[in-house]
């Protein structure tokens, strides 16, 4: 009856049935304490269990191994291993001996919480005192293994577990898979799938949904879509992971129509959709500009009785933004309100971004004023959100010293923040401060990213400093791994040649080829053209090829 109650999470009832028993003549024994015991620490409650140890001590009850392996069990399921291996210690006085189970509990304990390197001279002890390791605990440390990143060490256990003629089984093996397929190795993954099979082991539903997430994040859908149908030739039932992968990385490809014939697919399979069935076909017809067609599965939600959560709203929010339907964007940002929703960060932040955009500073301070009283607190991109669009809007000095305030509030300055006012500084030709900005993110903020570098080069090359500081600059860009735009690459290079400096231009043509990894035959016909002073042809060919290496980026304030 205890052991019952227990089961059914009622661990108050069940300790007052244990304290009626002497009114029935009945004494609790060291059975009953320990399915008490044992129900406190399923709850969590690993002091509950302790008390009920002092109690069963009190009743003179000798714990059993049952007991010392419950006991070892809880505080390793709660990562207090030094108190689990200290409870062993003190039985080991009272004539405790560690079995099979004890060892497994520490291997899986120790694994859980990181420790492999000690679960596996554990094992060792286990070899040494006879006791031949299991499936659990082999599955126990390729599980830590790989989530430590580990896989060829897990590998190895696994050649080990098979030497010692232990069996894996679809656990062994979907542990092994699934870290395969995050670490990109998605061949070795599939090949381990193989082994499965051919030991007569059937892939399960993670088995597949493994290989097929490896193979759709490595853009490998169509042998993804093989797996799939092999799946369910299999028997094997896809479950709503499966189709939502798969109706992801459809939507992510702009193949709507396919993604939507997924999920009838997944309707007539009797396969629930759920709030993130729906949430990625929303933001796929968002991403492909089918405002309308996001909007009716929003509606269809609703039919379907499915809940509507933050992430649905805030995709369609930020959809309708970029469709410059922003008044019905602030519309449902009300409908998310009254349905019980806060919005978040997300959700001012892609209104903000529509008002930046279009310069509308008053809007854009409403919007972060709303957010504020709402008592959501703006964050980096908010605030480099509103610098873009105070510089869009040509007040750069008010840019400036809101760049100043949140450097104040401690906040990391990042590329997004810094890029839009470093770009107004150089177009208003005030080159010094843009370059003191530039050095002071390489001080004190996260490091330039690639468009600010561009930035930089192209207001350098367009009459905002000296040409040797142009060329200086270029050096340190390339030095740092950015490629440089040839549209400012072929200023310089007319400033360059106007002033009679053409083997500098040869000079940084090279420099340029080597870091773009232009081909042999590249370096060649544009060498050939240079070296015959045909600038113009070399600079053509020259800047085709960089534009390939380096597609361009739009610049957020433009």
């Amino acid at each position: 009856m205890i052991k019952a109650l227990c089961r059914a999470h009622q661990i108050r009832p069940a300790i007052l049935l244990m304290e009626e028993m002497p009114n029935y003549g009945l004494v609790p024994d060291e059975k009953t304490f320990t399915t008490l015991m044992q129900g406190f620490i399923e709850e969590g409650d690993l002091d509950g269990a302790l008390r009920i140890r002092g109690q069963m001590m009190e009743h003179g009850c000798i714990a059993t191994n049952v007991t010392v392996n419950v006991l070892v069990h809880g505080f390793c399921k709660e990562g207090r291993i030094e108190e689990a291996f200290g409870v062993i210690q003190q039985m080991a006085n009272e004539g405790f001996y560690p079995d099979q189970f004890t060892f497994n509990t520490l291997v899986n304990g120790l694994c859980k919480a990181g420790h492999v390197k000690h679960a596996l001279e554990i094992m060792d002890v286990m070899l040494q005192e006879g006791f031949d390791p299991d499936v659990f605990t082999y599955n126990s440390l390729i599980s830590g293994l790989c989530k430590l990143g580990e896989v060829e060490e897990a590998v190895e256990i696994l050649d080990q577990m098979i030497l010692r003629d232990c069996s894996p089984n679809t656990v062994t093996y979907n542990t092994l898979i699934s870290t395969l397929c995050k670490e990109n190795q998605i061949e070795q993954a599939t090949e381990l799938a193989r082994v499965l099979t051919n030991k007569g082991i059937l892939p399960d539903v993670c088995t597949f949904n493994s290989l097929i997430q490896g193979l759709c994040l490595t853009s490998n859908f169509n042998v993804a879509k093989e797996l799939f149908e092999e799946m369910k030739n299999k028997g094997c039932q896809p479950d709503e992971f499966t189709y939502n992968m798969l109706i992801d990385s459809l939507c992510s490809r702009g193949k709507i129509d396919e993604a939507l014939r997924l999920l009838k697919d997944m309707e007539s399979s009797g396969c629930p959709r759920n709030a993130v069935t729906y949430n990625t076909l929303i933001a796929g017809f968002c991403k492909n500009r089918k405002i309308e067609e996001a909007e009716e599965i929003f509606d269809e939600m609703e039919i379907q009785g499915i809940s509507r959560n933050s992430v649905t709203y805030n995709t369609l929010i930020d959809g309708l933004c970029k469709s410059r339907r922003v008044e019905d964007a602030a519309q449902l940002m009300d409908q998310m309100i009254m349905g019980g929703l806060k919005p978040d960060k997300f959700t001012y932040n892609s209104l903000l971004t529509y008002y930046c955009r279009l310069g509308d500073i008053k809007k854009s301070a409403d919007i972060v004023q709303s957010m504020t009283s709402n008592g959501c607190d703006p964050d980096i991109v908010t605030y480099a959100t509103l610098i873009g669009g105070l510089c869009k809007a040509g007040r750069v000095e008010v840019a400036n010293r809101l760049l100043r305030t949140i450097h104040m509030k401690g906040m990391v300055l990042t590329p997004h923040a810094y890029n839009p006012v470093i770009q107004a500084l150089f177009r208003r030709k005030r080159t010094s401060e843009g370059m003191r900005l530039l050095r002071e993110m390489l001080e004190k903020a996260d490091p330039p990213d690639a468009v600010t570098y561009k930035i930089v080069f192209r207001g350098l090359c367009n009459g905002g400093g000296p040409i040797g500081e142009a060329v200086d600059f270029l050096i340190e860009m390339l030095e740092r791994g950015f490629l440089p735009e040839f549209s400012s690459f072929y200023m310089l290079a007319e400033g360059l040649c106007s002033l009679s400096m053409e083997d500098t231009l040869v000079n940084l043509v090279d420099m340029v080829m080597e870091k773009a990894k232009f081909s042999a035959n590249e370096v060649a016909m544009i060498k050939g053209f240079l070296k015959i002073r045909k600038f113009h042809d070399a600079l053509g060919t020259f800047g085709g090829i960089l534009e390939s290496r380096n597609p361009k980026k739009t610049y957020w304030s433009r």
